[in-house]
């Protein structure tokens, strides 16, 4: 199996605003960055997508080491709050409905075609990756192509 290291991040202007993702793939000596941007979202969202975008793009079955600088993303992976929210009917344990499920749906479906082992990395902290990951997520909001975010939309209005 392939051993693949993903660093991501993702971030908003506002939040919610203008927001993007950037990720890092790397296997061996060969390097792909990733980014994007939507017109109205949030951090979650976006570091989200950072993490999505990177899985979604691998060919085939990977071991993958996932850095990123999101408790939220993180945490759910590592504490189990991603099968919790799964075996409660995608709500949390105060009955809520779990937030931004479109996106958990997509991570949760691109992590099981791999082996994942999930890392926090602290943000801003001079790690070269996860900087380069940040200044991605910015460069893609200046560079103006922002779609639109219809999970974020479809949350909003309810659906």
């Amino acid at each position: 199996m392939k051993e693949v290291v993903i660093y991501t991040d993702g971030g908003a202007r506002g939040n919610p605003g203008p927001g993007g993702f950037g990720a890092i793939v790397t296997f061996g000596a060969h390097r792909k960055e990733l980014k994007g941007a939507f017109a109205h979202t949030t951090n979650n969202r976006m570091e989200l997508m950072g993490v999505i975008s990177a899985l979604e793009m691998l060919k085939e079955a990977c071991a993958v080491t996932v850095y990123s600088d999101s408790k939220y993303v993180v945490d759910a992976m590592l504490k189990g709050w991603l099968e919790g929210w799964k075996k409660r009917g995608w709500k949390k344990s105060d009955k809520k409905p779990v937030l931004n499920q479109d996106l958990w749906r997509r991570l949760d479906a691109a992590a099981a075609r791999h082996n994942p082992t999930w890392k926090w990395v602290k943000g801003h902290a001079g790690n070269p990756l996860n900087e380069r990951c940040d200044e991605l997520v910015h460069e893609a909001i200046d560079e103006g192509k922002l779609v639109i975010d219809q999970g974020y939309l479809d949350q909003q209005a309810g659906r």
